[in-house]
């Protein structure tokens, strides 16, 4: 943020994957502020990731500066966490106001705070917005439909979200399809990405081994549910060795199961670039994340998507992702295709171009002028 001015907009980041979304958008800000641009931004940090494995070494990596502000939000259950976000972004807002609102994802960070910021009668700018999955049993899906329900713009990462959003009564004028800024940082680091510890721990090589990751409620809150998902994985995938990064939610219920399959190998949350290595040179990636079927599709990676939709059906139309639906069976019909390598090759979905971000500062400028 420039000294001795006030900000012209927040970008508000609270989540892992929001670190990843908002990465592009600063570089484009800051590139059109050194060619003369007059936006100023102030970088919210919410807090909701805390963990140096889920939050410093995204910015250290990724190249995206220190926060201005870290609201320390910290955990707490889904109505904890929103509130204590809700209530220390709008102290910040009242007592040093800005002209816009910038909100990324569907994490409770984004809806805390476009919320907060819509009540001091701030405008809200939503980075990903119109995804749906029809799921309200998601969180993220109350967020998206609570996040655009108050926003006054939109950017889009596909023409379907936005029609989604006109459906829902959205005049077109306010949705701008840029493209996904998660592609851009994925394409920006692509030669960076290096291999981590467990690479050489497990002497893995390319298309010999699995990559998976859960974090939905439905799928880790109850051993009994995630050791019959983990055993459907160990059991589907030959023998090969499955690397499972595990999210901070996910361990304490991992702990409580026993006789996990020696070919899962439970890991830390990987650093950025060594997660990526290891999904670009994985046989395949089972995942329950939205985020990670994205990824896959960029790199042409196989990806088996653990739920029964998806709100980024373009990882499916145009990508390498298969919804295999919520039960763990399907996993077997799934994997002999892919085994037998009778699996999609996909392709990259419009405007996955490594300029998204670029095309979110330029409509900024003209949505906040001098």
């Amino acid at each position: 943020m420039s000294a001795g001015q006030g900000p012209s907009i927040d970008i508000v980041a609270g989540a892992r994957p929001n670190f990843m979304k908002v990465a592009p958008i600063i570089r484009a800000l800051e590139t059109r502020r050194a060619a003369g641009g007059h936006l100023r931004y102030r970088l919210v940090h919410t807090g909701q990731h805390h963990d140096a494995r889920m939050s410093a070494t995204f910015f250290a990596q990724l190249g995206v500066p220190a926060p201005d502000v870290d609201l320390a939000a910290r955990s707490g259950t889904q109505a904890e966490q929103t509130a204590a976000i809700m209530v220390r972004y709008e102290q910040l807002l009242l007592a040093r106001p800005c002209r816009l609102c910038l909100v990324v994802g569907d994490v409770n960070s984004t809806m805390a705070c476009a919320l907060a910021a819509r009540k001091v009668q701030l405008p809200v700018a939503h980075v990903e917005a119109g995804l749906r999955c029809g799921d309200r049993t998601m969180p993220e899906e109350i967020n998206r439909k609570v996040v655009d329900a108050v926003s006054d713009w939109f950017f889009t990462t596909s023409r379907s979200a936005g029609e989604n959003l006109v459906r829902e009564g959205v005049e077109k004028e306010r949705i701008f399809f840029v493209g996904n800024t998660m592609a851009d940082t994925l394409l920006a680091n692509l030669d960076l990405l290096r291999p981590p510890p467990v690479w050489h721990e497990l002497d893995l090589s390319p298309g010999a081994y699995f990559v998976v990751t859960l974090h939905r409620p439905a799928n880790v809150d109850a051993a009994a549910c995630l050791a019959r998902l983990l055993e459907a994985i160990a059991g589907a995938t030959r023998g090969l060795p499955v690397v499972f990064p595990v999210h901070p939610r996910t361990a304490a219920t991992l702990g409580a199961i026993a006789g996990l399959s020696r070919t899962i190998h439970p890991v830390e949350p990987q650093p950025y670039l060594e997660f990526n290595h290891l999904v670009r040179h994985a046989k395949a990636v089972i995942t329950d994340s939205g985020g990670v079927s994205e990824e896959t599709t960029v790199m042409g990676v196989p990806c088996l998507t653990l739920r029964d939709g998806t709100e980024r059906p373009e990882t499916v139309t145009a990508g390498t992702n298969e919804v295999v639906g919520s039960d763990p069976a399907a996993l077997d019909g799934a994997l002999e295709r892919l085994f037998a390598g009778r699996w999609k090759r996909g392709g990259i979905p419009e405007r996955w171009d490594g300029r998204a971000g670029g095309r979110i500062a330029e409509a900024l400028e003209a949505l906040v002028p001098p």
